[in-house]
């Protein structure tokens, strides 16, 4: 009887450890995001999650590949870095399974001088520095044929591709880099498009721009800054404790001081 109870006594005793570690994995949020503004908002996030007992990780990246594939393997909770167009590319291309559970934000894609100092100084053959992800650089043409340096194939919307422009008047030498380039090479470009969290980052402000897209545009709901999750993870209680935090009253106003224009919330 005693050899019994004490091996009841045994199992309970790790039955509880393990329950307390699961537990705590449940109140531990690891969200892979981009430095700058992602990971900032996310800061803003901590105190309220700390309220209804989550930890929050956050676990800054440079680039636009490894944080789907740490989601996807299960390495992170979440990731907050891209927009709907980049991860349907994604998983289209490396048979991902990710899904966006909120929309954030949104930031707008702005024109930046390079080596000229206004669009009407560009001349021809002026060098014009693009990001190489499709739908970012869709983006980047469609903000360079609304100003008139360029135009599209009717149609093409935010598919566009270099392969579409049926009109460039100046000969502009449109080059594609990763995006993470762009601020670094404006004093070998006369322009570059540039994404928004790259431009924060690099001291750029979208009311200095040369041109940046309508807050109201097609591209503002398009290109909103989504929370992205594995697929079958969207209703965890603690992504859905992410996502309230993230939609707050605290972020919204965070943003709007804070970014200057280059961010706009979108709850």
């Amino acid at each position: 009887m005693k050899k019994i109870l004490s091996l009841a006594i045994a199992f309970l005793f790790i039955f509880c450890c393990f329950a307390g570690c699961s537990g705590n994995n449940d109140k531990k949020i690891v969200v892979a995001a981009s430095v700058t503004p992602h990971a900032d908002i996310l800061k803003i996030c901590k105190e309220e999650l700390e309220k209804q007992g989550y930890t929050l990780e956050i676990r800054e990246m440079t680039d636009y590949v490894t944080p789907n594939n740490a989601t996807e393997s299960g390495d992170v909770d979440a990731n907050y870095f891209q927009h709907q167009p980049y991860l349907d590319s994604f998983n289209e291309s490396n048979n991902t399974h990710l899904v966006s559970v909120a929309k954030i934000h949104y930031e707008p894609y702005a024109i930046y001088a390079g080596t000229v100092s206004s669009l009407s100084d560009l001349t021809e053959g002026s060098i014009v520095a693009v990001t190489n992800d499709p739908s970012n650089e869709a983006r980047a043409l469609q903000l360079l044929a609304a100003q008139g340096l360029i135009k599209l194939k009717d149609g093409v919307g935010l598919k566009a591709a270099k392969s579409d422009i049926i009109e460039n008047p100046l000969n502009l030498d449109i080059r594609e880099m990763e995006a993470a380039l762009l601020p670094t090479v404006l004093d070998e470009v006369a322009i570059a498009v540039i994404n928004g969290n790259y431009a924060i980052g690099a001291g750029l402000k979208v009311s200095e721009a040369l041109a940046a897209e309508s807050a109201d545009s097609e591209a503002a709901q398009t290109f909103a800054n989504i929370l992205v999750v594995k697929e079958g993870n969207e209703n965890l209680p603690k992504i859905k404790a992410l996502v309230e935090a993230l939609q707050s009253e605290a972020v919204r106003n965070y943003i709007n001081e804070t970014f200057d224009k280059a961010v706009v919330p979108i709850f």
